[in-house]
C-alpha cells in the first residue's frame, strides 16, 4: 500500500464527504479507493470513516488522523515549494473562516485582486459570527476580532478596527439625542449576545484614557452582527459597531454617530492559524495579503 496515496485519498474523502467524488478527483477507480481505505484501516487497527446513505464522515479516530495527514501533506507542499520560490507559484485549496460582516463588506470585495495575483489557489470561504475550532473543522486560517485565548493557534495582528456609537434618525427623533454618558440611562440599546459564550456585551467608552462600561436597558437581543446593525436601523436603540459595518448607513443618513468625544475602544483584529511547523506557501501569501489589505484600508 502506498502510504502517501492512502493519506491523500483519505483526506480527500473527508473533505468531499464522498468516496466517489474523492476517487474521481484523484482519477482512481472507486473499487480501488475503497480497497485502499480498507487496507489503511487494517494497518492502523481503527475505523476511520463512518458511511451513511447520504455522506461519509470521519470517526473520532478518523478526525485525529485527518489532522495529522493534513499537517504532513502541508509539510510536503512546503518542502517541495521551498526549493524554487521564484518559479513555483503557490497552489492548492485554502480554507478560510471570516466573520460574516467583515468578510462581506471588506474581504470579499477585495478578493478578486488576490485571486488574480495567485490564480493557482482555490479558496473555500465560510462566514459566521461564531468562533470555529480550526483544527476540528479543518480550517487553515480565520480572522478574529477579539483577543486570542487559544494557545494552540498562532496569531498575526492586523490593524485595529475602529468602532462607533450610533442610532437611527427615527430613534433619535422619538427619544432625543444623548449629550453625555449619563444621558444613556434614559435611552435603549440593542443588546448583542456573544454567539460563543452568550454573554451580553455592554457599551464601552474611553474616558480620559480609562475604559468606562455602560449597561443599558434593552427590548431586543441579537447574536448576529448584521442583525445588530439592522435592529439599530429599525429604531430599537443604540449600538456600538465597527465603523466599516456602518460607513454606508452613516453616509446616507440612516444612522447618526453619537457621543464622538467618547469613542468606543478599537477591536483587535488578527489572522490566526494552527501551530504547524511551517506555513504552506498558499497560507503564507494569503496571510501576507490580509496584512496588506488591512494595513492599507484600516
Amino acid at each position: 500500500m502506498d502510504r502517501f496515496q492512502a493519506m491523500l485519498l483519505f483526506t480527500r474523502i473527508v473533505e468531499l464527504k464522498s468516496f466517489s467524488r474523492a476517487a474521481d478527483s484523484l482519477q482512481l477507480p472507486r473499487a480501488t479507493a475503497s480497497n485502499i481505505i480498507r487496507q489503511l484501516e487494517a494497518r492502523l487497527g481503527v475505523r476511520l470513516l463512518q458511511r451513511t446513505t447520504r455522506q461519509v464522515s470521519p470517526t473520532l479516530d478518523g478526525g485525529a488522523y485527518y489532522e495529522r495527514c493534513r499537517r504532513l501533506l502541508a509539510d510536503l507542499d512546503e518542502a517541495e515549494s521551498s526549493f524554487d520560490h521564484s518559479t513555483v507559484a503557490p497552489s492548492g485549496k485554502l480554507r478560510v473562516e471570516l466573520p460574516g460582516a467583515l468578510g462581506r463588506l471588506v474581504v470579499l470585495p477585495a478578493l478578486p485582486a488576490f485571486c488574480e495575483r495567485y490564480p493557482g489557489i482555490e479558496l473555500e470561504i465560510s462566514s459566521s459570527d461564531r468562533v470555529v475550532d480550526l483544527i476540528q473543522e479543518g480550517v487553515d486560517c480565520a480572522l478574529r476580532g477579539a483577543e486570542l485565548r487559544d494557545s494552540t493557534l498562532i496569531a498575526r495582528r492586523l490593524a485595529p478596527l475602529a468602532q462607533v456609537t450610533c442610532a437611527s434618525r427615527d430613534y433619535l427623533n422619538a427619544h432625543g439625542m444623548p449629550q453625555t454618558l449619563d444621558d444613556l440611562a434614559h435611552h435603549l440599546a440593542v443588546n448583542y449576545q456573544s454567539p460563543t459564550n452568550r454573554r451580553i456585551l455592554d457599551l464601552e467608552f474611553v474616558v480620559d484614557g480609562q475604559l468606562r462600561t455602560v449597561a443599558m436597558q434593552s427590548r431586543l437581543t441579537v447574536n448576529l452582527a448584521d442583525a445588530y446593525v439592522a435592529a439599530c436601523e429599525a429604531g430599537f436603540g443604540l449600538i456600538q459597531a465597527p465603523r466599516y459595518h456602518v460607513t454606508t448607513a452613516l453616509a446616507e443618513g440612516r444612522l447618526v454617530e453619537l457621543l464622538p468625544q467618547w469613542q468606543p475602544p478599537s477591536l483587535p483584529l488578527a489572522v490566526v492559524y494552527p501551530q504547524h511547523r511551517h506555513l504552506s506557501p498558499r497560507l503564507r501569501v494569503f496571510v501576507d495579503w490580509l496584512a496588506e489589505l488591512f494595513g492599507n484600508s484600516h
